[in-house]
């Protein structure tokens, strides 16, 4: 062990360690407009579910909806292992997306059968994609606002957008469900039977809609971040929106439109292909991200800002693991605390220096680059590795 971890050997009091940075007033801007926002969604979609079903039936919507939530969540967690975004506001995209996205998009679209009237062949085509998508995105553009640093690049932006659809997905299934339940859905049969039915084909052939729609605006915001040309910067998140609308109009379109043969002929040769496209997209991302820190880690160990020999252990997850594991085994759960905040640390400053090396920096990028290396300086002596692992690489 090169040096002393942080607590716990031989039943030895912890190390005060320097304190992080408070928060900056624009992420308290941020927390604090959520919150609102939230609060006012939860109220008229909580009453919604409520009153729109029996206790039993809402129950039973709620579980149904709930199955195809789990493995999209996990499917975003796995992408975004190599710098992992802070989990309260991974939580706070799947609250925006069940709570205040629906309700908004509810409210907008109420206002437009109440004001515009527009017929319900082109509701569902037109002003459901405008409002439903806007409704969305907007959460990524005020993390854009109020917390750019959190969204390096379209990773991030995929991540974020996918959980905000998965959240807005959620609550509209249980709607769905419901109403399919009463009768109000499909051929109005009711029961079981018509809510297994829509089951099947929201939450098991098609669960990656939402997300897929929204994915297309947190390309656009990832793309502008890492732009170098201010006009990219404006237009990436414009085109990535008109891309979810499109793509959300042309799904509804033909689920409304023909006999339901449009509906499969969209699903096999749109649908399935878009999402499989975007799916090794993201793949291939994260796997660039493992070969983007190696690259720019060891740039920044060549300048003197870390030690080479901690590049390997900080890039590869499995070695990330491996570290976590011996900091717990030999100091306890503080120890393991510490590691994952070097860790932490230590990868954002590859992902900022990775910035400074394709000329796109930030205009805080020295202040912020010091910070984290003075951070890293002063949790160093309370870090320590098992021994040199034996291959870089970037998975």
């Amino acid at each position: 062990m090169d040096a002393p971890l942080a607590t716990g050997l031989d039943g030895e009091t912890s190390p005060r360690l320097p304190a992080m940075a408070g928060p900056r007033r624009d992420s308290r801007a941020f927390t604090v407009i959520v919150i609102v926002l939230v609060v006012l969604g939860a109220l008229p979609m909580l009453l919604i579910i409520a009153f729109s079903n029996a206790p039993a039936i809402a129950i039973l919507a709620t579980a149904l909806a709930a199955v195809p939530v789990v493995p999209l969540v996990l499917a975003y967690l796995w992408l975004d292992r190599y710098e992992p975004e802070p989990v309260r506001l991974l939580v706070t995209a799947f609250g925006w997306g069940a709570l205040v996205a629906t309700a908004a998009a509810l409210v907008l679209q109420t206002l437009d059968q109440t004001v515009l009237q527009t017929p319900s062949s082109l509701a569902g085509a037109v002003v459901a994609p405008i409002t439903e998508e806007g409704a969305k995105g907007l959460f990524i553009l005020l993390l854009l606002w109020f917390r750019r640093r959190v969204i390096d690049g379209v990773l991030d932006g995929i991540v974020y957008a996918g959980l905000v659809g998965v959240g807005f997905a959620f609550t509209e299934n249980i709607l769905y469900l419901g109403g399919a339940y009463m009768g109000g859905h499909g051929d109005g049969s009711g029961g079981l039977g018509s809510a297994t039915a829509l089951f099947v084909v929201r939450g098991i052939f098609s669960p990656f809609a939402h997300p897929l729609f929204t994915a297309f605006i947190g390309l656009g915001v990832g793309f502008a971040v890492v732009a170098k040309s201010r006009t990219w910067r404006f237009l990436a998140p414009l085109l990535g929106y008109v891309a979810a609308v499109v793509a959300h109009g042309s799904w509804n379109a033909s689920a409304s439109l023909g006999d339901g043969q449009d509906f499969v002929l969209t699903y096999l040769l749109a649908m399935v292909p878009a999402f499989l496209l975007l799916a090794g997209f993201a793949v291939w991302a994260r796997h660039r991200e493992g070969l983007m820190l190696t690259r720019s880690l060891t740039d920044a160990a060549d300048r003197g800002l870390i030690d080479p020999a901690e590049v390997p252990w900080l890039v590869r997850l499995p070695a990330r693991r491996a570290s976590r594991g011996f900091a717990r085994r030999h100091g306890g759960p503080v120890a393991d605390k510490v590691m994952r905040e070097y860790q932490q640390q230590a990868v954002e400053l590859g992902f900022l220096h990775d910035r400074y090396l394709r000329g796109t920096a930030p205009p805080d990028f020295a202040q912020r680059g010091a910070a984290m290396v003075h951070r890293l300086r002063a949790l160093r002596p309370y870090v320590g590795f098992p021994r040199p692992p034996q291959r870089q690489g970037g998975r």
